[in-house]
């Protein structure tokens, strides 16, 4: 189900020059933030989960998701040099599989270990903040970077139609509106991360089991649909 190869090429477009300084730019920024708050503010639990809360796992992880698993398969795509790897020896299947576990890996790279650094800044994981946040970023890199594997598939303008996504449906409707919390990729990470951190200081809408019942849900039906879509784009050629 994994080719090294396809994992590769891969690779090397999601870390291009102009993908990867976008991939730098947020993490540094949380770091900074971080830095900031601990300097003025000294060591506050509630503190340290606003702001892995309202900048990490809101904005942070579904924008680097966006860049990751957009960045995965749309720009060949688009460009029709998806031929080229579609011509190949290779399952269709196997080149949505593995292009999936590349997104993932890198948006949990540029995502989670920062969450982590920052957390340990802000309050040097006190109640288990660092943790919560961090297991909360790795679990909504997996869902967010299906999710937007399969956009880059459907639409050419998947970059796009993805930070509208990040910015104001996760940002904005999942953290304010009540309604919208169901559906929020942002809100079932949390649920995790409010069994492990300190009581109080993180809060989801979206109770553990069904949390964890979207979080896989979305993540199978998104990667299953991505490879649909792949495995009926014809080639030139191809009846």
């Amino acid at each position: 189900m994994y080719n090294p190869t396809v994992a590769r090429l891969t690779y090397r477009a999601v870390l291009g020059k102009r993908r990867a300084a976008i991939l730098f730019v947020l993490p540094g920024l949380l770091l900074l933030i971080a830095a900031a708050v601990r300097s003025f503010n000294g060591v506050d639990d509630q503190v340290a989960a606003d702001v892995l809360g309202g900048f990490a796992i809101a904005t942070m992880v579904p924008l680097i998701g966006v860049i990751a698993g957009t960045g995965a398969i749309g720009p060949e795509i688009d460009d029709g040099s998806i031929v080229y790897l579609l011509a190949k020896p290779v399952k269709r299947s196997t080149i949505v599989f593995t292009k999936l576990i590349v997104a993932i890996a890198i948006t949990m790279a540029f995502s989670a270990i920062p969450t982590f650094i920052a957390g340990f800044i802000l309050n040097g994981n006190g109640q288990q903040v660092a943790v919560a946040y961090t297991v909360a970023a790795l679990v909504a890199s997996i869902a967010y970077s299906a999710l937007f594997l399969l956009l880059g598939t459907v639409s050419r303008h998947a970059v796009v139609i993805g930070l509208v996504y990040a910015l104001v449906w996760e940002t904005l409707f999942g953290s304010l509106v009540p309604g919208a919390r169901t559906l929020s990729v942002q809100q079932w990470s949390l649920s995790l991360a409010e069994k492990i951190g300190g009581e109080g200081l993180i809060g989801s809408d979206v109770g553990l089991p069904l949390a964890v019942t979207l979080l896989a849900g979305v993540t199978v039906v998104a990667t299953w649909y991505a490879g649909q879509k792949l495995r009926v784009l014809k080639l030139a050629g191809e009846e």
